[in-house]
């Protein structure tokens, strides 16, 4: 499976034309406050040097509490909000546009949106939009109809036992091969089943509870529901303790196992892998990419050994907690009682517009991407976040030249690879043709059904073909941006290039300090732990000198250390090693986007804004990115299954290891951030 780096955890998805000029004023107009680095947001009372986040986001922190229906609040989250509002906006518009042709993203867009804003008819039908599947899971007989099953339900976007995708193949990257991925689970990651803290175990006993309820929502008695619950628990159990972890997962030698059919199926023995890929229309699988050859193991004994009757209880469960929120009410008042209050603490369900915009977003995103753009993304805020990757790269490309500790062979690979990266902004340049998928006003979880089915399809024709290198695995109004080690490239959707985030009126240093540090970020990506692996055409494929290795490997180790003395909440520290890639690309980013600044600066004598010289904005204006107010139970989760580090301490962290930071700030000894020389991590 290819992987993609971001610098934060994916946002809701929300998700043109090169030439646009013309602009809605809202679409660039400031957000309260500011444009980038929003100056009444600062708690002049703190000492900067003592508490960046405190002094750049007091006030903010103060007068922003947690939304009802959010589990965390920051600077991503208003940003998205402003975004929903404007999808909403064209969303309504093309619901109710006569003109839009059959076909037209506008009909599209619009259609999808009234059939999940019909909220009576989605009343009425209960949970009949589910019934064929149901009966079709209750006709199972035989065990060779569980892998058609599975395979029926891959094909509708649901994930029982494990994943299929079609992906770039990590040590030949210019082709495509199958990659088989662990799945199969109900609660966010395999150690929830296994830990035996007292948090995780009374999670544990929700989760359970949680099952029996839908099972009892979907018609069964309440004893029968709690067996089914006890009995599904016990399968993602036993899937549970065969997954690896998320440490492991990061590593990419260990998760790639390229096998062929007959290979394959003497690791499952007895199970007809040919009957799975004959009901997914994949006639040829060629070579196979089996990420966690353990796993599948035990899946096969789970198949085989597993009564018929456990089996459909899984398959129902799982049908059922992938369309809930697309159900009637008593379904997804029940799906987010668990997934949003016990898992996350969020207080309410957020309006149905909301959700409704996300669905919409995941199921045909180019084609709300596309009203979007037009409307929304100006032709200069592209170019001018073109000139800030190029000035990010040339600064990263002489620190590159530069580094102490890599030798000369590596260092020419290094800069190879850095040259050959590609620079994705905006929006795709040719939009995804969805003419083979009907999307139509009358059924809401018709449509999330037909377009995860679209999209399966659309991902399994890619099976022989050359490696398509224009596409985007985000869509344009998404909040977020990613660099991919297959594609070697890093990608920034309009989403994120916005106010508070970025500006094309806003000064170079707070430009620099937020969305600056976030190009910084992405390209460091291809230099962290995992991301390093990776050559400049994306083949997993080790270009380092041994000695060289060594040395990252010993620079890595100390920000691993580093974050694994942070406890956030309830004794619980910040696990280094998953949030390693995060953290590297937190430090590279922020020094390369510094040295931009300078280089940007040279020649020039800025005046100080509201008492703020130029390198004391970027950094306020890089640890106002970060600022958030974020929820216990959501904390306890992020720590759990995120490879992020929690804002404050991606502020924190950085300037732990930069000198800049206390010279601009002119930080007496005993009070600078600064780690002891012998602890400080200079890596990018």
């Amino acid at each position: 499976m290819a992987l993609r780096f971001t610098r934060f955890t994916l946002c809701i998805l929300l998700s043109a034309i090169l030439g646009v000029d013309k602009v809605e004023a809202q679409s660039q107009a400031a957000p309260p406050g500011g444009r980038v680095l929003e100056i009444d947001t600062l708690d002049r009372t703190a000492d900067p040097c003592v508490d960046l986040d405190q002094f750049a986001n007091g006030i903010w922190l103060s007068n922003n509490p947690i939304p009802a229906d959010r589990s965390r609040w920051d600077a991503y989250s208003e940003l998205t909000d402003r975004i929903q509002s404007r999808l909403r906006d064209l969303a309504e518009t093309s619901a109710h546009d006569a003109a839009a042709q059959p076909g037209s993203p506008a009909r599209m867009v619009g259609d999808y949106y009234l059939s999940g804003m019909d909220e009576a008819k989605i009343e009425a039908a209960g949970i009949a939009p589910l019934r064929e599947e149901l009966e079709k899971i209750d006709a199972i007989s035989r065990r060779e109809q569980l892998l058609e099953t599975i395979a029926r339900h891959h094909l509708l976007g649901l994930d029982p036992l494990f994943n299929l995708i079609i992906d770039q193949d990590p040590k030949r990257s210019t082709r495509y091969v199958v990659q088989l991925w662990q799945g199969g689970l109900g609660l966010p990651d395999r150690d929830y089943y296994l830990k035996q803290d007292q948090s995780t175990r009374e999670i544990r006993a929700a989760y359970v509870i949680h099952v029996a309820r839908m099972f009892e929502l979907l018609g069964e008695e309440p004893a029968k529901a709690r067996l089914s619950a006890q009995i599904s628990m016990a399968m993602e159990t036993r899937l549970a303790q065969a997954s690896m972890t998320k440490v492991e997962v990061r590593d990419p030698q260990r998760v790639y196992h390229l096998l062929q059919l007959r290979e394959l199926n003497a690791l499952t023995p007895k199970l007809r892998w040919n009957d799975y890929f004959s009901a997914i229309d994949l006639r040829n699988p060629r070579d196979l990419d089996v990420a966690q050859p353990l796993f599948f193991r035990e899946a096969g004994r789970l198949l085989q050994s597993a009564p018929l009757e456990h089996w459909r209880i899984y398959l129902r469960w799982h049908l059922l907690t992938s369309t809930a929120d697309h159900l009637s009410s008593a379904f997804v008042d029940e799906d987010f009682h668990f997934k949003g209050q016990i898992l996350s603490g969020t207080k309410e369900l957020q309006p149905r517009w909301k959700r409704v915009l996300t669905s919409l977003d995941h199921g045909i995103g180019e084609a709300l991407g596309q009203l979007y753009v037009e409307k929304h993304f100006s032709a200069q805020a592209k170019a001018k976040a073109l000139e800030m990757v190029a000035n990010l790269k040339s600064a990263m490309r002489d620190k590159l030249q530069t580094l102490a500790w890599m030798s000369p062979p590596t260092r020419k690979k290094a800069i190879e690879k850095l040259e050959r990266m590609q620079v994705k902004i905006g929006y795709p340049d040719t939009w995804r043709d969805y003419s083979a998928l009907t999307i139509d006003a009358d059924s809401y979880l018709g449509n999330d059904l037909n377009a995860n089915r679209f999209e399966f399809k659309r991902n399994l024709a890619k099976l022989g073909k050359p490696v398509d290198r224009t596409e985007w695995t985000m869509t344009p109004p998404t909040v977020n941006a990613y660099y991919s080690p297959t594609m070697n490239e890093v990608v920034f959707p309009a989403g994120v290039l916005q106010p508070p985030l970025f500006d094309v009126d806003a000064d170079d240093a707070s430009n620099y300090g937020n969305t600056g540090a976030t190009i910084g970020h992405e390209l460091t990506h291809g230099f962290d732990d995992e991301g390093r692996q990776y050559d400049g055409d994306g083949n997993l494929k080790n270009w380092w000198t041994a000695q060289d290795e060594k040395n990252f490997l010993a620079r890595s180790a100390m920000i691993e250390r580093q974050f694994d003395q942070y406890t956030p909440i309830d004794e619980i520290h910040i696990n280094g090693k998953l949030t390693a890639g995060e953290n590297i690309a937190d430090l590279g980013g922020l020094t390369i986007a510094y040295r931009a600044l300078k280089k940007a600066l040279e020649g020039k004598r800025p005046e100080p804004i509201d008492g703020l010289s130029a390198e004391q904005r970027f950094f306020v204006a890089f640890a106002q990115s970060f600022r958030e107010n974020i929820r216990p139970e959501r904390l306890r989760l992020q720590l759990a299954t995120d490879p992020h580090a929690p804002g404050k301490y991606r502020i924190r962290g950085p300037l732990a290891n930069m000198p800049e930071f206390s010279q601009a700030f002119n930080c007496a000894a005993n009070l600078s951030p600064l780690r002891a020389d012998s602890l400080r991590v200079n890596i990018w």
